[in-house]
């Protein structure tokens, strides 16, 4: 890849320079990055009440001006937190792509959303969101062999997913792979793929119009009423119970 023009990289230090010449004309300081720090370590380990207190001391400051108009500039702060939220519960342990999932739902509503109060409340609803996300999502920490096999699984949750597959990703025998998972994990390979299915498929039965037919086929299940029947044993309602209770909802 070629390196920045030399003419515009001075160009991007000249505008830093000036923003920080404006800040310190407009008495503006960001928040302190220890407290930043405090809410994002709070937040990795679930600790929400916490997270919340830091966010609230961060937003007794005055928000850094990120666009010509008000709206758009909160915004595009929103979006950013937005983004620091996901990071921090992928570090607490969160799969990527439930997180990155996540953060698609609430910058859509971020988006949608045109009131200045109704985005400030939203920025505290997206912190306990992504705090219940990492609650009862948060991979516990297994051994090597096993968390590899947990991230293909994720990886290739679309995609057929034989015993002989995984085994052969992460280089073991599918026999040791499947003693050695189970004794891990407390449940069978086939159970963990099945049951991360059924999670991964929740989303697209609040946050899309895809019909559950088509859900079922997508994440490769032999028939609806097959789909229904193990839904409703892990989740303890129908795929269209869920959808009807939860659909619109953000986070859910």
């Amino acid at each position: 890849m070629d390196r920045p023009n030399p003419a515009i990289r001075k160009q991007w230090i000249d505008k830093f320079l000036e923003a920080k010449v404006k800040n310190k004309q407009n008495f503006f300081i960001h928040p302190s990055y220890s407290t930043e720090l405090k809410m994002l370590r709070s937040l990795a380990l679930g600790h929400a009440e916490e997270a919340a207190a830091a966010l609230e001391d961060i937003n007794r400051h005055p928000r850094a001006r990120l666009a010509k108009d008000p709206i758009r500039s909160l915004k595009n702060s929103l979006i950013g937190t937005c983004t620091l939220f996901t990071r921090a519960i992928i570090s607490g342990g969160v799969h990527p792509e439930s997180a990155y999932s996540l953060s698609d739902v609430f910058i859509l509503q971020i988006e949608e959303t045109n009131d200045a109060r109704a985005l400030e409340r939203l920025e505290y609803d997206m912190l306990y969101a992504f705090a219940d996300a990492l609650n009862s999502e948060r991979q516990p920490v297994y051994g090597a062999i096993v968390n590899r096999a947990i991230a293909f699984i994720h990886d290739e949750v679309l995609n057929d997913l034989p015993l002989s597959r995984i085994a052969r990703h992460v280089n073991v025998h599918p026999s040791y792979l499947s003693g050695l998972f189970k004794k891990e994990t407390g449940m069978t390979v086939r159970e963990y793929v099945l049951r991360t299915r059924i999670e991964d498929s929740k989303y697209f039965l609040t946050h899309s119009d895809l019909p559950i037919v088509d859900i079922a086929v997508l994440f490769r299940f032999c028939s609806q009423s097959y789909y229904a029947r193990q839904f409703k044993r892990y989740v303890s309602m129908t795929p269209l119970q869920y959808r009807n209770k939860y659909r619109g909802r953000v986070g859910a």
